[in-house]
């Protein structure tokens, strides 16, 4: 049986990353699924090959934290894209209670098991957050009943697990009278066990007494404190390849610039293309020779903040080259928090560095952004480039990649603020992954072998607001980009200050 499900996670090799679901799945199977039918009474006969043979991968396989981390990765894009826990149960990635069509369709449809659905609840639910414990465990129940007496011995749960976790999550909050009915479905199937008759005996005094607190809507944590969350959720919906408010090309006409991708959101009026004469599309040497027979293809995307895409910035063999350099050296990306870098759940992606002696690739690639921004690249004027992966779920909210205090690590260098930044989109995915601008809002889908700049300092010196800007959790894919961060000293004459100390 386990060999048979294991078989058919395999049938589209393709598929097996791009979908959120089945990568969950192949992560739950590997870390808890297997063992469980090695350890099982069926296997028995054969227990001291299984278990050999078991222990020769062991160390190869996902841990606990990768399988908590893929399910609250499935809760973050049910945040973020508004999707339907039973429809992501059922495969389809359709945002709740709307008739919009589907944010993903992939190749082949996968369902999440009663099991499934129980870990990610379950993972919820250990946390304190009844929010999203309630309504996977919801789905988690919904087909245990559907399944009861056919137990499967890879399963970790059962239909009295689910309820149990179920009913306590609604007390937790403040729905006695649905924990009461749920701790008594319970009961008719375990009829013995003590402390769930104990909670039923409670849950009907708290009800006779009147002393239960009414259930008002449960609130969605917002564990990072993040002030900008529907902004930024709003800018993640947008559709891929879709224009926003202002209908049209932005400026860019389609003859000239037929992959216009900014999505505008929806929180302040656009004004329209015809009023936006600055924006357009154009083949850029910057006055350098390097550029001469083979141009940039630049589109401005916004005046304020500066932010314009290159299209063909890299080739297919240069990015493969780039992911290869990184792959060995990815670890958890790191932030600035106060004066020392460490993990944060704000920031979900594996990063590693690569100087511009790993490879004459990176160093060809390192000459064409300092043609492209005319900036002063070499050290220490501008980081390594950083190549960054964000897997399943992978996002990072929104912040500032300059810094904001003069305690930060950045500074460290002696070369000042990051005045730029260029990032080079390695990979196409499949949903999701836009890099938004909250304040100023719109948003850029992934444009394959594109590079995205923008000036995060003004000219004076001080830290652009409008470049607030996130990247959106990957909904279907492998995100990969590199990034480059250029700093303030070195820049004095390639980018002056203005005669206006504003500016």
């Amino acid at each position: 049986r386990f060999y048979e499900k294991v078989q058919a996670l395999h049938q589209d090799p393709k598929a097996s990353v791009d979908n959120p679901l089945l990568a969950f799945s192949l992560i739950k199977r590997l870390h808890s699924d297997w063992p469980n039918v090695i350890y099982s009474d069926e296997a028995t006969e054969n227990t001291q090959a299984l278990h050999a043979g078991f222990k020769e991968v062991e160390q190869e396989l996902p841990g606990a934290e990768d399988l908590d981390g893929a399910a609250r990765a499935l809760m973050r894009l049910q945040d973020v894209y508004a999707l339907s826990v039973k429809g992501m149960a059922n495969g389809v990635f359709q945002r709740a209670g709307a008739n919009c069509p589907p944010l993903y369709s992939p190749r082949r449809r996968f369902l999440l098991s009663a099991d499934d659905c129980f870990h990610v609840g379950k993972v919820a639910y250990d946390t304190g957050d009844y929010y999203h414990s309630i309504t996977w465990l919801e789905e988690a129940v919904s087909l245990f009943r559907l399944s009861y007496g056919s137990w499967n011995p890879e399963d970790r749960s059962s239909l009295e697990d689910a309820l149990d976790h179920l009913a306590f999550s609604y007390f937790m909050a403040g729905n006695i009278s649905h924990a009461l009915s749920l701790s008594r479905e319970f009961l008719h199937y375990d009829p013995s066990n003590q402390r769930v008759a104990r909670n039923v005996v409670k849950y009907e005094k708290l009800l006779e007494m009147g002393t239960a607190v009414s259930a008002g809507p449960l609130r969605r944590p917002n564990g990072t404190h993040l002030q900008s969350r529907d902004a930024y959720e709003e800018l993640c919906q947008r559709p891929g390849g879709q224009v926003g408010l202002a209908g049209g090309c932005h400026g860019c006409p389609s003859h000239r610039c037929p992959l216009s991708h900014t999505l505008l959101g929806p929180l302040t009026p656009q004004p329209a293309p015809e009023h936006l004469p600055h924006l357009s599309c154009s083949y850029e040497t910057n006055g350098t020779p390097y550029l001469l027979l083979q141009p940039a293809k630049k589109e401005m995307i916004r005046i304020q903040p500066y932010v314009a895409l290159y299209h063909d910035f890299i080739s297919d063999a240069e990015a493969e080259t780039i992911k290869g350099l990184a792959g060995p050296w990815l670890q958890r990306s790191v932030v600035a928090s106060g004066e020392k870098q460490q993990k944060a759940e704000y920031r979900i992606s594996k990063s590693a560095w690569l100087k511009d002696t790993a490879d004459p690739v990176v160093r060809a690639l390192e000459r064409r952004i300092a043609a492209v921004t005319g900036l002063d690249l070499r050290p220490p004027y501008a980081e390594y480039l950083q190549v960054v992966n964000y897997g399943l779920g992978g996002h990072y909210e929104p912040h500032f990649d300059h810094a904001t205090s003069r305690k930060s690590p950045l500074y460290r260098m002696k070369s000042g603020n990051r005045i730029a930044t260029v990032m080079i989109y390695l990979s196409a995915v499949e949903a999701g992954g836009s890099t938004a601008f909250i304040h100023a809002n719109f948003s850029v889908p992934v444009v394959k072998n594109a590079a995205l700049f923008w000036w995060n300092l003004r000219r004076n010196g001080d830290g652009d607001g409008d470049t607030l800007h996130a990247g959106c959790p990957v909904l279907a894919g492998d995100k990969w980009v590199a990034n480059k961060w250029i700093h303030e000293h070195g820049q004095e004459f390639r980018r002056p200050c203005s005669v206006d100390p504003q500016d």
